[in-house]
């Protein structure tokens, strides 16, 4: 009871010292001899139900001039709750912990980027309560797209190597998230016969993996015959004949994996080989020349060099200072080419039998999927100063990956 009537003479004296200027001469005093009243009660530890009767005559005067300290209003109270909590989580994001959605699959099996989930038919399709369940458990979106006409399904695919091609490259449209929020598209064609079809999925998500699973099997690369010059575009039929009005593609868009940064760490201890490494992008000039869009992002890859390390790629095996790369899961399975890990692959600034030398106050990351990777093979080592944190925990979805961030 005497910390109830703590809490009361609190409260008004932060009505006096608020609305001393606005309340009239009598309520006032009012006001201040309750206060008084009260703390003489508290200094003469009273007990309880003296106590609480001095407590209900400074409620009763409080009512009267209390204003908008008392009584409260719920809608007041709940805009004071979000406020504080809105200044709680904004303080702890820029210091402690920031939320972080992978948008690619550079990490992949590691951490997941938007996935795709292909139906072979209508009947495959998951129905309202399905839909409703992937969309709460993994962000699920459909992608449901019809034939125009009558014909064959073809794809507009450019060969860029002997054995390789790759998805005619899309529009970057812009478009809305949530109906709402502005936002980037990739918008692809595909067609039957000479009717184009178009296709929005997100700006981060590359649609080629849907069309392979889809229409060849889940084949590594489009199957390009191979009198078709390099550099040059076809259109390639997939030996599948629709009726208009029937499905010709069937998929879900599966959100990437969403996770909490520990941003503190890295100020009391150095950042070590192995661990999943948070950065910014602005200084990373070779990026800059490929990448369309914000130029300072924050991307996270793995960490494969600490400064003055050398580092070389015998593919599959990542070398570091003349031994394969060890501190990480992530290192052998590459080396090995494990559990869908692909091995490393030589990129640019990693040539055949090139070696790199980290540069002080700097480090290098490479990406876990080094076959879809956009890394420090292209752009070098990341700026010290750039460095973020490392991944903690994934959040979201609900899938294998939840949990401890590997």
């Amino acid at each position: 009871m005497r910390k109830h009537a703590a809490n009361w003479l609190e409260l008004a004296e932060k009505v006096e010292d608020y609305r001393r200027d606005v309340l009239p001469p009598a309520e006032l005093t009012e006001l201040q001899n309750n206060q008084k009243s009260l703390r003489q009660l508290m200094s003469n530890k009273t007990d309880a139900s003296k106590l609480k009767l001095g407590i209900e005559g400074m409620e009763d005067t409080l009512r009267r001039t209390g204003g908008a300290f008392y009584p409260k209003r719920s809608l007041v109270e709940y805009v004071e709750f979000f406020l504080v909590a809105a200044i709680v989580i904004l303080g702890i994001r820029p210091y402690f912990f920031q939320p972080f959605k992978i948008p690619t699959n550079s990490m992949w099996p590691s951490y997941n980027g938007m996935t795709s989930e292909v139906f072979a038919t209508t009947e495959d399709e998951p129905g309202f309560v399905g839909s409703a369940f992937r969309f709460v458990t993994q962000l699920a979106k459909a992608h449901r797209i019809d034939a125009p006409a009558n014909g064959e399904i073809r794809i507009p695919v450019i060969k860029v190597g002997a054995d390789s091609s790759v998805l005619k490259p899309p529009n970057m449209v812009k478009g809305r998230k949530w109906l709402v929020i502005p936002t980037t598209l990739r918008e692809y064609e595909i067609y039957v016969n000479d009717h184009a079809v178009t296709i929005r999925v997100p700006g981060d998500f590359d649609l080629e993996r849907v069309l392979l699973d889809a229409y060849f099997d889940g084949a590594e690369t489009f199957p390009l015959p191979s009198n078709v010059p390099i550099g040059r575009g076809v259109y390639l039929p997939t030996g599948k004949t629709v009726s208009a009005g029937e499905r010709i593609l069937s998929f879900d868009v599966l959100t990437g994996d969403q996770l909490f940064v520990d941003r503190i760490s890295y100020h009391f201890v150095k950042p070590s080989v192995g661990d999943g490494f948070v950065f910014r992008t602005k200084n990373l000039t070779e990026l800059h020349r490929v990448m369309r869009g914000p130029k300072d992002q924050y991307y996270i890859k793995r960490l494969v060099g600490i400064p003055e390390d050398v580092l070389e790629i015998r593919k599959p095996v990542l070398y570091r200072n003349g031994e394969p790369i060890e501190g990480s899961p992530a290192f052998e399975k590459n080396a090995k080419r494990e559990d869908r890990y692909p091995g490393y692959r030589n990129l640019e600034k990693f040539e055949l039998g090139d070696e790199y030398q980290v540069p002080a106050d700097s480090y290098l990351a490479f990406g876990d999927n080094s076959a879809s990777s956009l890394d420090g093979r292209y752009w070098g080592s990341v700026p010290a100063k750039d460095v973020v944190g490392r991944p903690l925990f994934i959040y979201y979805p609900f899938t294998k990956h939840w949990g401890r961030a590997p």
